[in-house]
């Protein structure tokens, strides 16, 4: 096989005169490149500023409940019989003491009288009696009996008195079921529907005959976790808020179709115990109800006042930049210098977040134009200010672990 043959080494190098050509020119760059200005400094980022908004505020926290009736009665007959008429419309509203039904009475008045003439036997008896005691003293007197008949008639009026008293009980018993056989509202509320019909038998103390409810108040009954039962008992401890056990404390309630708080009400009742299974804890308030629109089972959300009043810097969720571990702001430093201050946030009020931590009240906290910064960008600030939005719908936050307040009302 044929061999190759490397080429002379005088191939691979280039000609002396290529080299001093190249040489000049390299340095010529490496001069140029030297001597060139650095670039200039990134223009300041244009940005609103303005100091956090000072207020006293009000935490309230969530809860989901529904409305009960303070007064629920079912209507069960006291005698038995048969029923001869109803007197109700169902879904009216009724006073106590309002007919609603009448059972056959004449069984009734029958036993009465019966009862009644037993009282006039009785009273012929203690009249009979004490005639027989006077005639029998005055023999006494005159030595015509003995003591001993005499005693026996006082006795046997003491007797005929006392029967005259179990007559006229007895008397009064039968009355009383005439009078049951018209049976009445027990309470003022709204009826349900009729559970019998005319011509039914009914029990005494078990057939069902309707139910009434009490509207006005009405109360509406919710369930609390153990840590919001815990953050109340510190408030209270530390005199921030007083417990809702003792003091009427105000609670605000949105129906289902609402989106503000136009219901209004007081806490009547913080139960005893914290259910075991649930880890929550009963309680219900008294809500005013004079037009009977609210009516038992209706759902509703309501926000519960939380705690004492407390100063507390405000700023708009806009501002506050959140990523996995952290939320924080930037603020004007040195220099006209981005600044970073990490800070812990509370509840919304007036449309603002509450800021807890990290910042104070001298800080000029950027509230517009945050999309470009980053830690120490150059700014062009100008003054603004933060405003208040009562009205604002602003989204609650709602952490996992720490029990904080959903909301809160400035002062």
């Amino acid at each position: 096989m044929p061999r190759t043959r490397p080429l002379p080494s005088s191939s691979l190098q280039l000609p002396r005169h290529g080299a001093k050509v190249l040489l000049p020119a390299a340095m010529a760059l490496m001069l140029a490149a030297c001597s060139a200005p650095p670039p200039p400094p990134p223009p300041p980022t244009p940005v609103v500023a303005a100091a956090p908004l000072e207020r006293r505020v009000v935490d309230w926290d969530d809860y989901v409940g529904r409305f009960e009736a303070v007064q629920d009665a079912e209507v069960r007959p006291r005698v038995s019989g048969q029923i001869l008429r109803t007197m109700l419309q169902p879904g009216q509203r009724v006073t106590q003491g309002q007919p609603l039904f009448e059972i056959d009475p004449r069984p009734y008045r029958a036993a009465l009288a019966q009862a009644q003439a037993e009282v006039a036997r009785a009273n012929a008896l203690l009249v009979n009696a004490r005639q027989e005691r006077i005639r029998a003293a005055d023999l006494f007197k005159a030595q015509a009996t003995s003591r001993e008949e005499l005693e026996q008639k006082e006795a046997a009026e003491r007797s005929a008195q006392a029967g005259l008293m179990a007559a006229k009980a007895a008397a009064s018993a039968r009355a009383l079921d005439v009078d049951f056989t018209i049976v009445r509202a027990p309470i003022t509320g709204l009826l349900s529907d009729k559970r019998v019909s005319i011509g039914d038998y009914v029990t005494a103390g078990q057939t069902p005959l309707t139910r009434v409810v009490s509207l006005d108040p009405i109360r509406f009954t919710f369930d609390g976790a153990e840590n919001l039962y815990l953050k109340y008992m510190r408030e209270a401890e530390k005199g921030g808020r007083p417990s809702s056990r003792t003091s009427p404390n105000p609670i605000d309630i949105q129906l289902a179709d609402e989106k503000g708080y136009s219901l209004h009400g007081r806490m009547d009742f913080v139960d005893n115990a914290i259910d075991k299974a649930s880890g929550t804890i009963r309680a219900h308030a008294l809500v005013a109800n004079p037009g009977g629109k609210l009516v038992p089972g209706l759902f509703g959300r309501a926000r519960l006042i939380g705690s004492g009043t407390y100063p507390a810097l405000l700023i708009p969720d806009a501002a506050i930049v959140t990523d996995q571990t952290r939320q924080f702001v930037y603020v004007v430093g040195r220099d006209n210098k981005a600044a970073i201050r990490n800070i812990a946030t509370g509840p919304m009020v007036d449309g603002l977040r509450v800021v807890r931590s990290g910042i104070d009240k001298r800080d000029k906290v950027v509230i517009e134009g945050i999309g470009r910064l980053h830690d120490g960008s150059p700014l062009a600030a100008r003054q603004g200010a933060i405003t208040p939005k009562p009205d604002a719908q602003s989204p609650i936050s709602q952490p996992a672990q720490a029990p904080q307040p959903s909301q809160a009302t400035a002062k």
